[in-house]
């Protein structure tokens, strides 16, 4: 079983080796630039999110060609227990149609409940965004 401190050590290299197809993601998503933060390579253990929005518990996957719809299902369904959504675009999506992605996760973000309505965020940001009433 892989431990707290490999997933958060995986999930850094990610970060720092993206593919192709995330990163054009990651630019359309950092910044609040849809007016919700993102987190890439987030680690909801035992598993590494592609894309996570923590006030909205929306997740974004990237699914590349090395995907398993099976074991990508039984994700999906653990996330969902933890009340987590999971939006799963392929690369195809990304490099095609980018617009249609970021109309769904917006659609999606606007759909979801906020987490932590009027009440601080339980992991400030280093920046204190998060303490802000």
């Amino acid at each position: 079983m892989t431990t707290e401190a490999e997933l958060l050590a995986r999930a850094a290299g990610m970060r720092r080796n993206p593919t192709e197809w995330e990163n054009r993601l990651w630019r359309e998503l950092s910044g609040a630039k849809l007016g919700y933060k993102f987190r890439r390579q987030h680690v909801i253990a035992p598993f590494i999110a592609d894309f996570f929005c923590p006030a909205k518990g929306l997740i974004v996957e990237v699914d590349g060609d090395t995907h398993d719809p099976v074991k990508d299902a039984g994700r999906d369904r653990f996330m969902a227990s933890k009340g987590f959504h999971t939006l799963r675009f392929s690369n195809l999506d990304i490099r095609e149609n980018i617009e249609g992605v970021l109309l769904t996760i917006v659609a999606a973000l606007q759909a979801r409940p906020d987490r932590w309505s009027g009440v601080p965020h339980p992991n400030p940001s280093p920046e204190g965004e998060g303490l802000k009433a």
